[in-house]
C-alpha cells in the first residue's frame, strides 16, 4: 500500500479501535434493548493527597507506572507552580484511594475524584497550587454537583495507613472558599454527654481502630496527631455535627 493512502487507513483503524473502546460494554446473559434514558456515572466524593515526591516529573511518572505498591493513578495532578495535569477521565475510576472507606462509601476509588499535590509532606503548599486547587474544587462541584462540603483527605478515609495531605494542608483555607468542612468561631462547648468519638462517625470517619481515627481527625482540624479527644475536640466535633453548616463570614482564615 502506497504512503498516501496508509495515512487515511490507519486513521480509521485508529477511529474504529477508539469507538470499540468506549462502546457500552453488553452482557451476552440478555438481548440488547438499548435506552436513551441515562448519563455518564458522577462522582460523589473529592479526595486530596499529597505526592511525597520529589519533583513533578516522578509524581507523573509514577502516577502513569506504579509505586511500591503497584500500579496508581490519579485524576489529576497539581504542580507547586499551579499547572493543572489530567491523568485519567473524570468519568473513569482511577487508582487514587485505596483500601478504606467514609461514611457508607466503602470502594472510595468508584465514587470519587482524586486529586494529587506536587509536595513532599514536609513543605508548606505553595500559594498558586491552592489557588488552582480552588478553581478545580469549583469546576468539579458545579459540573458534577458534588456536595461542597464532600471534599476529604486521604487521611480521612484510611486513618492509620494514610497521613497525605499533611497537617501543613490549609483545609481552614479551603473551608473559608466554601469547600469541606470547618467548626464555626466561637461556637458553644459540647454539652454535657455528647458523644465527641461517635461524632467522629457521624462525620464519615472509620471507627475500627478509635486511635487512628482520632489522629487523622485532629491532622485536619487541630494540625497535630494526637491520639486522644479533649474538651476542644468535643466543641470542634458538636460544631461539625450538630450546628448549622459555618457559612464563609464565620471562619477566620489561617
Amino acid at each position: 500500500m502506497s504512503a498516501h493512502r496508509l495515512v487515511p487507513f490507519v486513521l480509521l483503524l485508529s477511529a474504529a479501535l477508539t469507538a470499540c473502546m468506549h462502546a457500552p460494554v453488553r452482557n451476552p446473559l440478555a438481548t440488547w434493548v438499548p435506552s436513551s434514558n441515562f448519563d455518564a456515572r458522577r462522582p460523589s466524593l473529592v479526595v486530596v493527597h499529597y505526592t511525597e515526591q520529589d519533583s513533578i516529573a516522578q509524581s507523573l511518572d509514577t502516577l502513569r507506572t506504579r509505586n511500591s505498591g503497584g500500579r496508581v493513578s490519579s485524576h489529576y495532578l497539581i504542580g507547586a507552580d499551579g499547572r493543572i495535569y489530567q491523568l485519567v477521565a473524570d468519568t473513569e475510576r482511577a487508582w487514587h484511594a485505596g483500601a478504606g472507606r467514609w461514611g457508607t462509601i466503602a470502594d472510595v476509588n468508584s465514587a470519587s475524584i482524586g486529586i494529587e499535590l506536587d509536595n513532599d509532606g514536609a513543605t508548606s503548599f505553595a500559594e498558586p497550587q491552592v489557588a488552582s486547587l480552588l478553581v478545580l474544587l469549583d469546576d468539579l462541584t458545579r459540573r458534577y454537583r458534588i456536595p461542597r462540603t464532600h471534599i476529604i483527605g486521604h487521611s480521612d478515609m484510611a486513618p492509620g495507613r494514610k497521613s497525605d495531605p499533611g497537617v501543613l494542608f490549609p483545609w481552614q483555607r479551603l473551608a473559608k472558599a466554601g469547600f469541606g468542612t470547618w467548626p464555626i468561631d466561637g461556637s458553644p462547648p459540647a454539652p454535657a454527654g455528647f458523644d465527641a468519638l461517635r461524632a467522629l462517625g457521624t462525620l464519615g470517619y472509620a471507627l475500627d481502630d478509635p486511635a487512628a481515627a482520632i489522629r487523622a481527625y485532629r491532622m485536619r482540624y487541630r494540625g497535630d496527631m494526637a491520639d486522644v479527644l479533649d474538651l476542644e475536640d468535643a466543641r470542634i466535633l458538636y460544631s461539625l455535627t450538630t450546628l448549622p453548616a459555618a457559612s464563609t463570614a464565620d471562619i477566620t482564615a489561617d
